[in-house]
């Protein structure tokens, strides 16, 4: 089975160059005008155009609100080097929200993109999250 991931966002010129340039990830197929497939990782990010202020589904009464939200899944990014990763995402437009801090698995980065939603750098250490498994 494959996957895909979509991410909301309320600009999606402005989201399309923040992930090229804070990941380097290119565009690829485009759906429309409101939406572009986001290629170079090992699944490709859908950034998905919806206006803030949008239902985010018939069940919830919640609408989309793009300042920073918590929500129960984020993406990790995976890097050799958490320190330039931060360095090229925050140029990008990215907050850090959390120092790096190291762990006995690896290094991690709490992140944050413009459109709110959070992400973490990882960079494993040693032989990662084995260091740690039971």
């Amino acid at each position: 089975m494959d996957f895909l991931l979509n991410l909301d966002v309320d600009d999606l010129g402005r989201a399309t160059a923040f992930y090229q340039s804070a990941f380097g990830l290119k565009p690829g197929r485009r759906i429309g005008g409101g939406g572009v497939e986001m290629l170079g990782g090992p699944a490709p990010i859908w950034l998905l155009e919806k206006p803030a202020g949008s239902s985010t589904s018939g069940t919830m009464g919640e609408t989309r609100r793009y300042g920073r939200h918590w929500t129960p899944l984020h993406l990790d990014f995976i890097t050799p080097d958490v320190d330039a990763a931060v360095t090229r995402a925050l140029a990008a437009g990215a907050t850090l929200e959390h120092p790096v801090s190291t762990h006995p698995w690896g290094r991690l980065a709490l992140m944050a993109d413009p459109f709110g939603h959070g992400y973490c750098f990882v960079q494993f250490l040693g032989q990662g999250y084995d260091e740690i498994a039971e």
